[in-house]
């Protein structure tokens, strides 16, 4: 007995049962603050119009459907395969891709199509200004030898009359004119067609007051973009096409075979002075610059930050810059830019000539 108690006073007091502890989950990060944009900083750009034309409304419809029609038409280039949308494709935001394009028998162009997309609204036509607008662009390529080589305006008047559809088309556009189909028509309907090429997109609803219109890449970007120094050309509704200037104007550039704009002025002081290219539709409108040089869009941008600001920019700037470009890509108007039937040739319409 004594043994058991003995045995029984010697044994470890009971531990209490032991209390698992609960695990505490780490507190969330904080979101980050949402990016803004200065509004002051806004006052260069502003958001495309409806139509660009002097009152912001559209043509009269009629002359927009003869232009909608002759745009497609390539039965006014010599040998009948070349229209304003060869080089110039609505359903590819208004550009071929190429960094030259091609025309009559083959021939390359000398400097890169620039899109018809929101052009009407530049303050001049060609990468040099030597059209002063749309309209007058337009009478420019049917006459050129290398792209649809036509060789006067009395040629390609006389297709269009001898297209039956075209005199109905053209006395609707021209009505109570005694002589409708002229060649001066001819660009005066193409222009006003192309005024109405807009591409409204994210960057026109932001500058409208809608913050949401933007992701927070792209209006850091926008940031970037007003910081850098962009805006000294990039500006206005296009967000260039409003200005001449020099490329290579702080690092020479580095092809000069084209000296650009000196060839319309003969003034020395033009020389590598070229239209400043709108960025809008930029991400979809390469290859880039007036030689189409460069394909890549980082590329172009960091060459513009070298030559024309005398800057390097890093590769996180440039990539910043590009989400903000992004915003600048726009919707066409589907049912605007779709291709009707054209009027069929008549007995007297001349046969494809490719000499």
């Amino acid at each position: 007995m004594l043994t058991i108690l003995l045995t029984l006073g010697c044994s470890e007091p009971a531990q209490p049962p032991q209390v698992k502890s609960a695990v505490v989950a780490p507190a969330p990060a904080p979101a980050p603050a949402p990016v803004t944009v200065d509004p002051t900083r806004l006052g260069v750009f502003a958001p495309l119009p409806a139509a660009m034309t002097g009152d912001g409304k559209p043509a009269a419809p009629a002359l927009v459907d003869l232009g909608r029609t002759l745009y497609y038409d390539t039965r006014f280039s010599k040998n009948q395969d070349v229209s304003c949308n060869s080089c110039h494709l609505l359903d590819s935001y208004g550009v071929d891709g190429m960094p030259t394009s091609t025309g009559h028998k083959g021939q390359k162009g000398g400097r890169n199509a620039p899109t018809s997309y929101n052009a009407a609204g530049h303050l001049a036509q060609f990468w040099d200004g030597r059209a002063a607008d749309v309209e007058a662009q337009a009478k420019g390529p049917v006459l050129n030898p290398i792209e649809m080589a036509m060789p006067n305006e009395k040629a390609v008047v006389g297709v269009l009359t001898s297209i039956p559809g075209y005199k109905t088309l053209f006395e609707a556009a021209f009505t109570g004119d005694k002589a409708p189909i002229t060649y001066d028509h001819m660009a005066q309907a193409i222009g006003a067609f192309e005024r109405g090429l807009t591409t409204p997109g994210p960057f026109d609803r932001f500058l409208a007051g809608d913050a949401s219109a933007l992701t927070d890449a792209q209006k850091a970007g926008l940031n970037t973009f007003l910081d850098t120094g962009c805006v000294a050309c990039h500006t206005g509704t296009y967000v260039g096409g409003s200005m001449y200037q020099k490329v290579g104007l702080v690092q020479p550039w580095p092809n000069q075979a084209d000296p650009g704009r000196v060839k319309v002025t003969n003034n020395e002081a033009d020389t590598m002075f070229f239209k400043v290219p709108s960025l809008r539709n930029i991400e979809k409108t390469g290859p880039y610059f007036h030689d189409g040089s460069v394909a890549d869009l980082d590329t172009a941008v960091t060459m513009m930050g070298r030559h024309q600001l005398g800057k390097e920019l890093t590769a996180e700037q440039v990539k910043s810059i590009r989400s903000f470009l992004g915003a600048l890509t726009g919707t066409p108007d589907a049912a605007y830019i779709a291709k009707p039937t054209l009027p069929e040739s008549g007995p007297k319409t001349p046969k494809p000539d490719p000499t």
